[in-house]
């Protein structure tokens, strides 16, 4: 049975290299030991019999704001819907906080548009996204494509910094 929990520091290794196996083909932008030993917390991953599936993390960015990122799960697992698992994971979590947008940056659109997430112009968030982007080795050439999420919750103001005047509300979470 897959479960769900929050990573610990024995699985950072397993995270690591999940994660940078896929950073490798392209698929995603590397992530080091020292950048999920600090963001622990926000990890969540997905094991059956000791054995790690997945990860993804929720990482809070601004009032109401949070980004899910370093999703990633076993290449001999995809299409079973691990990924959505973590991600509604990620998403129920955030929303317990108070979470009314969520946003990602991928270079896999098409997983985010299965879970429901709508493309955006990266302009169109809030400078706070932005504030690692300057670690990054992609910097300032990102090629990453944006997309968000909002909850029902969700209102043009809660976000302070984001473009909201020609933002036109497509999607919002079901209940």
């Amino acid at each position: 049975m897959i479960t769900l929990r929050p990573a610990k520091f024995s699985d950072v290794e397993s995270i690591h290299k999940l994660l940078n196996e896929y950073a490798k083909q392209g698929l995603m932008l590397p992530r080091s030991r020292n950048s999920i030993y600090e963001n622990l917390r926000d990890y969540v991953i997905a094991v059956e019999n000791n054995r790690i599936l997945g990860c993804g993390a929720l990482h809070f960015v601004w009032d109401k704001l949070a980004e899910i990122r370093s999703m990633a799960v076993d290449p001999n697992l995809k299409k079973t819907g691990i990924g959505r698992m973590i991600v509604e994971q990620l998403e129920k979590e955030g929303i317990e906080r108070g979470v009314t947008m969520f946003f990602t940056l991928t270079y896999q659109p098409g997983f985010f548009s299965k879970c429901d997430y709508i493309q955006t112009a990266k302009e169109r968030l809030p400078q706070k996204v932005w504030k690692e982007c300057v670690h990054c080795s992609q910097y300032p050439y990102c090629n990453e494509i944006a997309f968000i999420k909002t909850t029902v919750d969700y209102r043009p103001s809660d976000i302070t910094g984001f473009n909201n005047n020609s933002f036109k509300q497509e999607l919002v979470f079901k209940e």
